[in-house]
C-alpha cells in the first residue's frame, strides 16, 4: 500500500474521532453545570483534545498532497 494511501485513512479516521469529540464535548459542557467537570475532567480538556485530532488531521492530509506529488514524479515509491 502507498504512503500517502495510509496518511489519507489516518487523516479521515483522525477527523471523524476530532469532530465526535468536539461534539461530545459541547454536550457535556452542557451537562457538567457550573462546576466544569464531568467524569473527572475540566472543561477545556475535551475540546483541546479535540481540537488536537482534528489538526492532527490537516497536517495528515498536507503529506497526503506532498506524497501524492512525489509519487506522480517518482521521486518515491
Amino acid at each position: 500500500m502507498k504512503l500517502s494511501k495510509v496518511f489519507h485513512v489516518a487523516s479521515v479516521i483522525s477527523g471523524i474521532l476530532g469532530v465526535l469529540g468536539l461534539f461530545g464535548a459541547w454536550n457535556g459542557g452542557m451537562m457538567s453545570g457550573v462546576s466544569g467537570m464531568m467524569g473527572g475532567q475540566g472543561f477545556m480538556s475535551m475540546p483541546v483534545g479535540s481540537i488536537t485530532l482534528i489538526l492532527i488531521a490537516i497536517w495528515l492530509q498536507l503529506a497526503t498532497i506532498h506524497h501524492m506529488m512525489l509519487e506522480k514524479r517518482g521521486e518515491i515509491v
